[in-house]
């Protein structure tokens, strides 16, 4: 009724032409229909499942691969600096008379610092041990990182071992004119105890808390080469070996961590987390920096004759070398892994398959 009241014309060949027109949209709107159909969902039960099977390719990444030659860099650049450690310091007149100037200059501090140096040294291999058991065992369990733990320990007890062999293979220091004791002190057995502990939580904990994990780690190995500078176990040279030595066995083994795990060494950057702070990679940077003006001013205090102004001139080099030397390494372990362990696209908002937060 409604299309006979709108046509205008009894025109018999207009009514037909008419309904043609309104018949052409309706087989075109089905043509239309039917073309698109296919293209908009031509899944299948077996195509469906094959491609929510398909991993995203981002999950896919191969952290620590792209940095491998980075982390081979890094050990060798390890090895090469205990050996001009060695040079220098042991092999050397002026090496010699740095070193043990320093160590002669700590007898200044033994008051109080030195008691408190040597409350820390007698607790420091338990407090170590403890320390890094507590925190592998925990997030051994807990994330269940079997193969990161037994790599973290191995480079750890590795380490320690290689400090007891190099202090008996290594020769004696020979005389250079400078009164110290033959004995080979290089490197530093409790240093490398308390660096090699910090170390192995470093690398056992989830990418957004290393910069915390090594702020804190570094910070608990320089504050252990200082007790044994102040409490005259060991010479400022001893403790730098001993950092050295360390991060000739915990880089590599970081790297098998991080190959091992790809599913959990994966970070966004800093700031992600409160532990991935940026203020954890500052705090070691300043405080490097801080020292390194105490050894220029202490340094520039010593005239050409060895006159010192102030009598531990050579103290605080020494001091602030352990402390140049230890923030360095923090920084730059930090640095290394995170570059190792950073996702290619920081602003995607989903993760990979297993990542943990």
């Amino acid at each position: 009724m409604t299309f006979r009241q709108e046509r205008t014309s009894w025109d018999p060949s207009a009514r037909v032409q008419k309904t043609q027109v309104q018949m052409i949209p309706v087989h075109e709107t089905q043509a239309a229909e039917t073309q698109v159909l296919p293209a908009r969902s031509p899944e299948t039960p077996g195509r469906s499942a094959r491609t929510r099977a398909t991993p995203d390719p981002q999950a896919q990444r191969s952290p620590g691969k792209a940095t491998a030659a980075l982390f081979v860099l890094a050990t060798v650049a390890c090895v090469a600096a205990l050996a001009a450690t060695y040079v220098f310091f042991v092999r050397t007149t002026t090496g010699q008379f740095i070193d043990e100037s320093a160590l002669v200059e700590a007898v200044a501090l033994s008051g109080a610092a030195g008691k408190a140096a040597t409350k820390l040294l007698d607790w420091l291999p338990a407090l170590s041990v403890v320390i890094a058991s507590v925190v592998v065992v925990f997030v051994t369990i807990l994330r269940r990182r079997w193969s990161a733990a037994v790599i973290a320990i191995a480079a750890c007890v590795g380490a320690n071992l290689a400090t007891q062999i190099l202090k008996d293979w290594l020769p004696v220091r020979p005389y250079r004119g400078v009164e110290t004791l033959e004995l080979n002190s290089l490197p530093s057995g409790h240093t490398t105890m308390a660096a090699s502990a910090a170390a192995a939580v470093f690398l056992m904990v989830s990418p957004r808390w290393r910069p915390l994990a090594g702020y804190l780690g570094g910070s608990f190995a320089v504050a252990t080469g200082v007790s044994t500078l102040i409490n005259q176990w060991h010479r400022p040279a001893d403790v730098v070996a001993a950092f050295l030595v360390v991060g000739a066995f915990m880089v590599p083994a970081g790297w098998l961590i991080i190959r091992r795990g790809p599913g959990w060494n994966v970070w966004n950057g800093y700031n992600e987390h409160w532990a991935s702070a940026r203020v954890w990679v500052a705090l070691p940077v300043l405080t490097g920096l801080a020292a390194a003006g105490v050894a220029a001013v202490a340094l520039l205090s010593i005239g050409p004759g060895g006159q010192e102004v102030s009598t531990i001139s050579y103290f605080w080099a020494g001091t602030a070398l352990i402390v140049i030397a230890g923030y360095l390494a923090t920084v730059a372990g930090v640095w290394l892994f995170g570059l190792a362990a950073r996702q290619p696209d920081p602003r995607r908002p989903d993760r990979p398959p297993g990542q943990e937060r």
